[in-house]
């Protein structure tokens, strides 16, 4: 309880966080009036300002109700509390929203249905009975219609519904579960669907959703709009229905996310643990990455070689009325984005009829216009942890909390599975994931995304941080930044900003080091090579590279990524390891190619070198035979992850040499190679392989902790997705007495880099570095394009 004067007392409350959208004020109403207080509320473009009045017993009585009571979506970041002089109110009242200043203000995100609003759509006697937008103060769109703050109505998209007599009643009842709940609206006053084939409008309202299911059932594809942008939706039991929406969309083996009726249909086709239930449930409604059950009624062809499948309930009252349960109709939906692969999500009708109708039989419109597009969320749960790999609807905008103000920064993040970040104060703005920015499309959809932020927030970055890699698009896109707007650039070394992404979540003091294992795919290092599997020494302002995976040279730069059998023979050729016929990457490989590739090596020509724990595990994915050519990014890893998964834990290890500061997978490829010829399986060569690399990490921690006393390890890059792996690293390293980072609130791989790099920009320009302390542009130049 807040301690106040022992007389009638006035006291003024400023409170910030996530508490406009949310019910927050007729919570505070509420209160007020349960403790005989007077006084005002209202929302403002930094928060919630308030007035009370009262017995000093029942002004703290309320301030601890407020803090212990808080609505469901409400997120306090800070309450400031000031004594004030009487001035005589006798009633409490919520008053008009102030226009100050938005820098201090959160958007809410967009929430799933909530179990009342649940209960009104299958009532028959309710007003709003079976209509798909249905919505309260404690669930519905946020972000994805906010134009403007403060967050009311007319800077909203539903500023273009007019609100009929009945739902202005509840939307001005300070009692009612509606007050100004922003996006309210009925049949009768708020937005419409419609389903369009050919072109042509055929149904409308409750029958263009009844026509849809119907085309669903007989195995077509529809583009369904929702929340934050469009799904392209089918049959997730129906082979052909998928097969025909992959060959549409240019995606020929990634996995496709699937949304289930309920928890019952889940459970027949996966085995979620208690806590995935709490994900899929929760009001943030992520894609959540579930083991397969052996006998299930998804099709193959939505995961293929997966032993996962990404799995999401409704989370729209749209979503409930498409999956009503009914004889005959699919348990589970393929709702994957509404894009072309390499394409950002497609959030407007206009632009879904152009770019999607080749891919789709008919389109379930609405009415009601998306300000940001949003795509799903996907997280996946390691030990009882959740882990974000996608952070977008459910969690963007919300800030993230930082442990001291910062500069006001813009990074620019990375090339793939892009965001950005802007940090205000002591929050951080992470961008909902933007995609690949390879193309235009979607370094467009970047620029209108990050001109949303600064006009919602009032944001004016004074330095803009980007990888170091000269030629990354996001680079590029900064320089332009930079030059429009005359601020400074700071490169930020792209494994650094993996581990000061986890550093600044678990609010380290800027100058604390940890040991950092970065390992992923792609990252320009600071002399011109590739790494990838990196052991850093590293604070939020500086780094020390520790160890490093072996280099190899990537025959072909980007060719070598696409067909992991180069990687293979690279590493073959670098073990001393002939490559004999039967191995399966030369398997198919004649004469000619095979010469071709020996000549590269030999003579260095488009071979950068590479410490890539990524690419490891592609030749190594190669080499057991898995996969000679991928279709998506991680895919030989993904699958040699699932083969892994198949078999038991292995005494015999595979052994990494540790050669000065390179940790040498060269023994581990010759244990392999003796194992394929031995005839041992792959499944326990996979699982040997995941071992190895985990007793690698352990390893050299256990080598740091000695000579510097560090006892805390952070985990960041793609490589961390591998499941297995994580569980692997994360239980040898605890069992020897080492605190293991995890990112919680970034993803592990490059969709958290943006949040990295902010932290270290932030914390250099907070200390008044020189320029000579900034990152040094990498010698010699990149050889090759990555």
């Amino acid at each position: 309880m807040i301690p106040l004067p022992d007389a009638r007392q006035g006291a003024r409350i400023k409170i910030t966080g996530v508490v406009q959208g949310v019910g927050f004020r007729p919570f505070i109403y509420g209160l007020a009036k349960r403790h005989d207080l007077a006084g005002w509320v209202r929302n403002t473009g930094r928060g919630v300002d308030l007035v009370v009045e009262g017995c000093p017993d029942d002004i703290g009585a309320f301030l601890d109700a407020m803090r212990q009571e808080t609505p469901p979506l409400a997120r306090i970041a800070d309450v400031c509390v000031e004594t004030t002089p009487l001035f005589g109110h006798r009633d409490f009242q919520i008053l008009p929203s102030s226009g100050q200043s938005a820098a201090s203000q959160s958007v809410p995100p967009d929430s799933a249905l909530c179990e009342d609003c649940r209960r009104e759509l299958w009532d028959p006697a309710d007003r709003r009975y079976r209509y798909p937008f249905i919505n309260c103060t404690n669930c519905g769109p946020r972000f994805t219609i906010v134009r403007g703050l403060p967050y009311d109505r007319p800077l909203t998209t539903m500023a273009d519904f007019p609100m009929c007599p009945a739902c202005r009643a509840e939307y001005e009842d300070p009692l009612d579960r509606r007050f100004h709940a922003q996006p309210v609206a009925c049949p009768e006053c708020g937005p419409q669907v419609w389903l369009e084939v050919e072109g042509d409008t055929r149904y409308q309202g409750p029958e263009a959703i009844a026509a849809a299911r119907e085309l669903l059932r007989q195995g077509r594809i529809v583009a369904i709009k929702g929340l934050g942008g469009f799904h392209l939706a089918c049959d997730a039991s129906n082979d052909l229905a998928i097969e025909r929406l992959r060959q549409r969309k240019h995606r020929p083996g990634k996995p496709l996310a699937v949304m289930m009726a309920n928890l019952g249909a889940i459970n027949r086709a996966c085995r979620p643990t208690a806590a995935e239930e709490a994900e899929l449930t929760s009001s943030r409604r992520p894609i959540v990455l579930l083991r397969q059950q052996r006998q299930s009624p998804i099709s193959p062809e939505v995961a293929p070689q997966q032993r996962t499948l990404g799995v999401m309930l409704p989370y729209t009252p749209l979503h409930e009325l498409l999956l009503e349960p009914e004889a005959g109709f699919p348990d589970a939906l393929v709702m994957t984005s509404g894009n072309l692969s390499g394409d950002p999500l497609v959030s407007d009708n206009r632009s879904a009829r152009r770019r999607l109708q080749d891919v789709t039989d008919a389109f379930l419109f609405h009415d009601r216009p998306i300000a940001a597009r949003c795509d799903d969320s996907v997280v996946q749960l390691v030990d009882g942890t959740t882990l974000p790999l996608r952070r977008a609807r459910g969690y963007t905008p919300e800030a993230i909390e930082l442990r001291e103000a910062l500069p006001s920064i813009l990074a620019t993040g990375s090339e793939w599975k892009n965001s950005f970040c802007l940090t205000e104060d002591k929050r951080a703005f992470v961008s909902p994931h933007l995609g690949d920015l390879a193309s235009l499309e979607t370094q467009e959809a970047f620029l209108d995304m990050l001109a949303h932020y600064r006009s919602l927030y009032g944001l004016t970055p004074v330095a803009i941080a980007h990888d170091l890699h000269p030629d990354y698009i996001a680079s590029r896109l900064a320089e332009t930044l930079s030059q429009s707007e005359s601020l400074p650039l700071i490169p930020v070394q792209h494994h650094h900003a993996h581990i000061a992404g986890v550093l600044a979540e678990h609010h380290y003091p800027p100058d604390q080091q940890a040991i950092g294992l970065a390992f992923d795919g792609t990252g320009y290092g600071r002399d011109g090579a590739i790494w990838g599997g990196e052991c850093l020494l590293a604070s939020l302002t500086s780094f020390e590279r520790a160890f490093h995976l072996r280099y190899v040279p990537l025959p072909g730069g980007d060719a070598a990524v696409r067909h992991p059998w180069r990687v293979a023979l690279s590493w073959l050729r670098e073990a001393g390891i002939p490559w004999d016929p039967w191995l399966p990457p030369v398997i198919g490989l004649d004469q000619v190619a095979r010469h071709g590739l020996l000549q590269q090596l030999e003579r260095g020509i488009n071979t950068p070198n590479s410490s890539s724990m990524g690419r490891l595990f592609d030749a190594v994915a190669a080499l057991v035979g898995l996969r000679r050519s991928v279709d998506y990014e991680a895919q030989a890893a993904m699958e040699l992850e699932t083969l892994a998964w198949a078999a038991e834990d292995d005494e015999l290890n595979y052994q990494f040499a540790l050669e000065g500061t390179e940790l040498d997978p060269v023994p581990v490829l010759h244990a392999i190679v003796g194992d394929l010829r031995a005839g041992v399986g792959t499944a326990r060569i996979a699982r040997r392989f995941h071992q190895a690399v985990a007793d690698a990490g352990h390893q050299v921690c256990q080598f740091l902790r000695a000579e510097t006393g560090l006892a805390e390890v952070a985990l960041s890059g793609g490589v961390w997705q591998n499941r297995l792996l994580l569980h692997l690293t994360t239980a040898k390293l605890t069992q020897a007495g080492f605190r293991v980072l995890l990112p919680r609130l970034t993803p592990v791989n490059d969709g958290g880099l943006s949040f990295g790099q902010a932290a270290v920009a932030g914390y250099r320009l907070l200390r008044r570095l020189t320029s000579d302390d900034l990152e040094p542009q990498p010698e010699p130049a990149l050889h090759g394009s990555l």
